[in-house]
């Protein structure tokens, strides 16, 4: 008798602490509530995360898999073994929708390789919450991820990315460590040209959340506290 191949849900999470169904659909709730193996980033968070939006669940029953800067790619080769079985999987990021600036991409391309169906699973993405906010060029945008921790090298890059936003019309979007969001503002105020616009998207879906585009000259008439808040940076030079 041949055994169903289970698929790979891609299970988006919360971006901060909020309840769950405010800002994930049911379906979501659903899918959670069938399947009992998880790939994650952090096994503790994640079973608070389950716990939360599946309060029946048994934790008992759950097996988890880390994925993290840490695991070994051999082993991470093996985490999809249990839909062989017939067994469903859901990866889950810490915050937002997985495989986006997130391990689990490389999740995502085994099991394409492995014919494993990918089941993607509507959630919020501060990336593209941010720019849909923005006001900026949603036609034509790049996210580049974290900027070089190097001062020097940050501002060099922060011009590259001003260059080539102006030659393509392209909006360009990219992330900072949370504690390190006020020498980012810094390091952006004192780089940028005084009319690049500037978005800068903090504690999105949250109820501190804060969301702003200006120019540069009037950014610098504004002080808006950023520390240890998750932000998204946005650059456009007409």
């Amino acid at each position: 008798m041949s055994i169903n191949i289970g698929k790979l849900y891609l299970i988006p999470t919360t971006l901060g602490n909020n309840e769950p169904l405010e800002v994930l659909p049911i379906s979501v709730k659903k899918i959670i509530e069938q399947v009992d193996h998880f790939i994650v980033e952090n096994e503790k968070s994640a079973r608070r995360f389950i716990k939360k939006i599946s309060p029946r669940k048994s934790q008992a029953s759950l097996h988890i898999y880390v994925l993290d800067k840490f695991t070994d790619e051999l082993e991470s080769f093996n985490y999809l073994d249990a839909c062989s079985k017939g067994f469903s999987i859901g990866l889950m990021s810490e915050a937002g929708v997985p495989a986006i600036a997130d391990p689990g991409a490389s999740i995502v391309y085994l099991a394409h390789k492995k014919n494993i169906k990918v089941v993607p699973l509507v959630g919020p993405s501060s990336i593209t919450m941010a720019m849909m906010s923005s006001g900026l060029n949603g036609q034509n945008f790049a996210f580049n991820g974290y900027l070089p921790i190097d001062k020097a090298e940050r501002k060099k890059s922060i011009k590259q990315l001003e260059k080539l936003s102006s030659d393509k019309d392209q909006s360009q979007l990219f992330i900072e460590t949370p504690y390190r969001n006020e020498k980012m503002m810094t390091d952006l105020l004192q780089t940028l040209s005084p009319n690049t616009q500037l978005c800068v998207a903090v504690d999105i879906t949250l109820s501190t959340e804060f969301i702003k585009t200006q120019s540069v000259q009037d950014w610098k008439k504004e002080k808006v506290e950023l520390h240890k808040r998750p932000a998204i940076f946005i650059i456009h030079k007409k």
